[in-house]
């Protein structure tokens, strides 16, 4: 560093951020207490939004399982990333299980089967999911999907029905 820079080590930066740059997303309780703050996606099954990214087509979210046995057959045709908090899981497909700690990246056109063991109480896993989820059966008929915009019509929905309001998704939508 060049002489006289040490001074300066601790200062913000002193120029402004581009014009049209969005609002960083900064959740403090990420893992929260509130239960309202997850939202329901099947039975036993809930997911907490961190970000929403519509204009990218990705989200990112904690998904909490309090069952055990299938969670669901999905096929994701781009990169996933998951970081297990709490708990573990596992694919038929494979024989790895992902436990606390563990850092899990799916291919893109992987199809797998979640399933939390039965002595587990509960996981939380932190994904990245990139475009959609296709969830299909054993021979990969299609079931249904989910992308970032039906994440956010949920959010919506279960955020204005525990008395959030609605538009309390907006605070991770980017």
């Amino acid at each position: 560093m060049p002489a006289g820079h040490d001074d300066h080590a601790r200062m913000p930066f002193q120029l402004a951020f581009p014009k049209d740059a969005l609002p960083e997303i900064v959740v403090p309780d990420a893992i929260p207490n509130d239960e309202r703050l997850w939202v329901p996606q099947a039975e036993n099954v809930w997911f907490r939004p961190l970000c929403l990214n519509r204009s990218q087509g990705y989200w990112m979210n904690l998904l909490k399982v309090r069952k055990s046995g299938v969670v669901s057959r999905h096929r994701h045709p781009q990169a996933v990333h998951g970081l297990v908090l709490k708990g573990r899981w596992h694919y038929l497909e494979h024989d790895w299980v992902a436990t606390e700690g563990a850092y899990v990246f799916e291919p893109p056109g992987e199809t797998h089967t979640l399933v939390v063991p039965d002595d587990v109480e509960e996981m939380i896993t932190y994904f990245q999911v990139n475009g959609i989820m296709y969830y299909v059966d054993p021979w990969g008929k299609n079931l249904g999907f989910e992308d970032v915009f039906t994440k956010i019509d949920m959010c919506r929905a279960h955020f204005e029905a525990v008395g959030l309001g609605s538009d309390y998704v907006g605070r991770f939508i980017r």
